[in-house]
């Protein structure tokens, strides 16, 4: 492998190999080091397997004393908390490149927000027919307790994860967007943490984008919401409880924002608002940053048997004596076939071309695009609309002819819950593989974090970066045994 850098024949890159059809973040197609990854290589390269293994174990320690753990839901681990993985070597995004990024992402949401206060009132983005308006009523996350409704600000979406991948044109494209719960923004901190500790050296070497303002700004961001007439806003974190796969993010974010942490047995409603107990007393709240999915919120609105949230609840938001973020409903965007339409929304609302391009999305309840899947399931990849963490997907490229013909026979039964997508060529990027005791490349993805509340947009400086570790896999969530680096985004 050609590069600036002269790899000892001991180096742990000294097995590198790229892969031609691949886009490599860290090499370019000769095999030289990109420029702006150098430095860090250069420091790698001098690293001894010793050396590494004890910077993973100190890095290990960093988050086993941070208590940063996610539970892991796959064949052989079921439900099992283990530490966060996390490689060492950085993930760096140009400032150009970056700049480009935020206003796709800040585009893209103002477009969303627009959309869902437009589904929920005059409906005329149906009416237009620029979406089928079958697509949003037979959508499980479009709720009727919404229509009519008008959160504080418009704002539906306060917080939304959008998940990015760079293919092998060079280009980034938007693989799906997260506008329920999003997860996985402590994670990012922690790395940041971790790093800083590990590699102290490396990382002062570079100029870097600062991302320990995220919760300053989530919280002036949930404090912009508050219900009108309320000037200093009490505002809590609800919680499903401990046993959550994401309870650390929870609490770590409640700690990190100086608020409190709560389940649904803390909260009562009464007269139309809603209360918290406390030693002195009950308190009222403002403004709930829910963890809890739609269904769960309100036993007397929704699923009558959920005891993790708070009863009458809805009556209070729709009262406009709470608010509740980010707003119930907002799954009718979640959902995977509405994002076929996200380009000719930003067009329909925003009068702009996108700045960010989707992957082409085929929905198998159309006729024609179920004719295609259909035939072509070997060189597609599945999804079911309504599921997150990497769930339920059907990697086409991997299976058997038994196991196509057995997912056919799923899709027939229900072709709107089904898209499908090429099989997008993920970048790869330089991870450190314990098995191997080499660095060898793995599939990479971005997820961004977007902040909207009342003329307030905010997208963190970097994201998380999500890494597929088992080699071949273009499954990067930590769900499914992903693992995740640091995120740079250079001052210039």
């Amino acid at each position: 492998m050609k590069d600036s850098i002269q790899l000892s024949d001991n180096s742990v890159f000294s097995s590198y190999n790229l892969e031609k059809n691949l886009y490599d973040e860290v090499f370019d197609q000769t095999g030289k080091v990109k420029k702006y990854y150098q430095k860090v290589l250069s420091l790698f390269n001098k690293l001894t397997l010793q050396d590494l293994k004890k910077l993973n174990e100190f890095a290990r320690a960093s988050f086993f004393n941070q208590g940063v753990t996610f539970a892991v839901y796959s064949d052989n681990m079921k439900g099992v908390e283990r530490i966060f993985p996390f490689d060492l070597f950085p993930r760096i995004i140009t400032l150009k490149e970056w700049e480009n990024l935020e206003k796709g992402i800040i585009q893209r949401n103002r477009a969303i927000n627009m959309f869902l206060y437009d589904i929920y009132h005059d409906r005329k983005v149906l009416k237009d027919k620029i979406v089928p308006s079958e697509l949003i009523f037979s959508s499980n996350y479009y709720l009727k307790e919404m229509i009519g409704f008008t959160p504080p600000g418009k704002v539906y979406t306060h917080i939304s994860g959008t998940d990015l991948i760079k293919h092998k044109d060079g280009e980034y494209y938007v693989l799906e967007d997260n506008l329920r719960c999003p997860s996985g923004v402590s994670y990012v901190l922690s790395n940041r943490e971790a790093m800083k500790r590990t590699l102290s050296k490396v990382f002062s070497s570079y100029n870097i984008k600062p991302v320990h303002d995220y919760p300053e700004q989530l919280l002036s961001m949930i404090q912009s919401v508050a219900p009108e007439g309320v000037d200093n806003p009490t505002c809590v974190v609800l919680t499903p409880g401990m046993y959550n796969s994401a309870y650390y993010e929870h609490s770590f974010l409640a700690q990190s924002m100086g608020i409190q942490l709560v389940e649904g047995r803390d909260l009562y409603v009464d007269k139309n608002f809603v209360y918290m107990k406390t030693l002195h007393g009950a308190k009222r709240i403002d403004v709930i940053y829910r963890r809890i999915d739609d269904d769960f919120i309100d036993p007397l609105c929704f699923r009558a048997d959920s005891v993790l949230g708070i009863p009458g609840l809805m009556g209070c938001y729709r009262e406009g004596n709470v608010t509740i973020i980010n707003a119930p409903g907002t799954g009718a965007v979640d959902d995977k076939a509405v994002y076929t339409y996200i380009p000719d929304i930003i067009k329909y609302y925003l009068s702009e071309e996108p700045i960010l391009k989707n992957v082409h999305t085929y929905r198998c309840e159309l006729e024609e695009d179920f004719k295609y899947v259909m035939e072509n399931m070997e060189n597609l990849v599945v999804k079911p609309v309504d599921e997150s963490g990497g769930y339920g997907i059907f990697m086409g490229h991997k299976s058997t002819a038994e196991q196509r013909k057995e997912f056919q026979e799923r899709i027939k039964k229900n072709p709107r819950k089904y898209i499908a997508q090429p099989i997008m060529s993920l970048s790869v990027h330089s991870t450190f593989i314990e098995e191997s005791e080499f660095f060898e490349p793995r599939h990479i993805d971005l997820r961004s974090f977007c902040l909207m509340g009342k003329n307030k947009d905010f997208v963190l400086k970097g994201g998380l970066s999500r890494v597929a570790l088992k080699k071949g896999s273009l499954i990067v969530n930590s769900s499914q045994g992903g693992g995740s680096k640091d995120t740079w985004v250079l001052e210039g």
